[in-house]
């Protein structure tokens, strides 16, 4: 005969067993994903020839392109793009002439073409990405991935159903710090994290010269609505990703805020934005960016029960939170402590952190865009599938747009239209 006692111990041990065995399951299948991750990221050795075609040559379009053609076998074939001189700086870039095409469907139509990035304007990543993947190419897309949630969750569909390989371009995602960083945050080096706060500061109009009025939208594409959605794409979106990832989420509501401050010049979108996104359990990212003060720079701060993490595109710093006061209260009979109040504080527990913290040690400062390029290719030549892949493209093109959605109706905007 079984007691109560022993069915409720016995109980007990198999929840334990059963946690400690979803625990195990949990960490193997964490070190798997790394393992993937490092073989993604690791240096690639010489390779047979890979053909890669661009869409949209411009600045970021040659970046990207400098960055590929360091993975040994990769060349640059073919090149779409509305404004001639591009040609002619990618080729530079290239090192070699590159075919021409100014329509891009001439250049998806192609059969000599390994994979294609589309780096375009904002306002067109739906449209050349869907296209890209109608023609069978495996593709390398620029973040944000598309410009409104519906293009988003279709470029979602399209992914298996074409079966291509689509990695969005985050490239943080690679970055050799901060990958060791949130992997020790996701191990719980700094507790439970709670907020997380975005700054991406410059003190930069945002404007390049225009040869002929006529190209002032081609070339200033980002100050206008049309083809833009602003700093919180331009430049929030990457910081969204991270938050996204520390979370293990997707935040479930948008609320944001800017304005023409400083640059009035006839721009639409806004020289500075303040953003808060709300994810379950009430943890919140909040972002802003101003364009007249460069002060903060680029960097991210993750506040966890038991310390803090600060992220830049150099490096990644810990900080742990001082032991924490333990309040004592009186006795009924007045006996005892009195209980300590807010104003009995020692001012220096209200200071800011101070010291230079617990650095992350790596063995690689390597730059993120260039291991993203190169994991690209590893993953269009092994069919596996990118760590920057359609679902975090998801993540931050809905928070994204909504966002954008909220900034323009001074509401806060619930994130939804998620699909996968």
């Amino acid at each position: 005969m079984i007691t109560r006692r022993a069915f409720s111990q016995g109980l007990t041990a198999s929840a334990l067993y059963l946690s400690s065995a979803k625990e195990s399951a949990a960490e193997q299948t964490a070190a798997r994903r790394e393992a993937e991750a490092a073989r993604q990221v690791a240096p690639a050795k010489t390779r047979s020839p890979f053909h890669l075609g661009i869409i949209g040559a411009g600045s970021r379009g040659q970046e990207l392109v400098r960055s590929f053609l360091r993975v040994p076998g990769v060349s640059v074939r073919a090149a779409a793009d509305v404004y001639p001189p591009r040609f002619g700086q990618l080729e530079s870039v290239c090192g070699k002439p590159v075919d021409r095409h100014t329509d891009y469907r001439a250049l998806l139509d192609r059969k000599d073409l390994d994979a294609v990035i589309v780096a375009t304007p904002l306002g067109l990543h739906g449209e050349h990405v869907l296209a890209a993947l109608a023609g069978d190419h495996h593709v390398y897309g620029e973040k944000v991935m598309a410009y409104t949630a519906e293009q988003a969750n279709a470029i979602v569909a399209a992914v298996p159903q074409h079966k291509r390989v689509f990695q969005i371009g985050h490239q943080y995602r690679y970055s050799p710090w901060i990958r060791a960083a949130v992997l020790r945050v996701q191990q719980g080096e700094i507790g439970e994290v709670t907020h997380i706060m975005g700054y991406w500061n410059r003190n930069n109009d945002w404007r390049r010269p225009v040869p002929d009025p006529s190209l002032e939208r081609l070339i200033n594409w980002r100050l206008y609505n049309e083809w833009s959605l602003g700093l919180l794409a331009e430049l929030g979106s990457h910081h969204i990703d991270i938050a996204n990832w520390v979370f293990g989420a997707f935040p479930e509501a948008a609320l944001a805020s800017g304005s023409i401050c400083r640059y009035h010049d006839g721009r639409e979108t806004d020289d500075n934005v303040q953003a808060i996104l709300s994810y379950s359990g009430g943890r919140r990212f909040i972002f802003t960016s101003i364009t007249d003060n460069a002060k903060m720079g680029d960097q991210l701060w993750l506040y966890g029960t038991k310390g803090s993490l600060n992220l830049t595109l150099e490096d990644a710093t810990f900080f742990y939170e001082p032991k924490q006061i333990v309040r004592t209260v009186s006795a009924p009979n007045g006996q005892g402590e009195a209980v300590v109040t807010s104003a009995s504080y020692n001012p220096a527990n209200e200071m800011p952190y101070r010291g230079p913290g617990k650095p992350v040690d790596i063995s690689t400062a390597e730059d993120p865009t260039t291991a993203a390029t190169r994991a690209f290719i590893y993953c269009v030549r092994t069919g596996t599938r990118p760590i920057a892949d359609v679902q975090v493209g998801l993540g931050s093109a809905l928070a994204v747009v909504r966002a954008h959605e909220s900034l323009r109706s001074r509401k806060e905007i619930p994130i939804t239209g998620v699909s996968g």
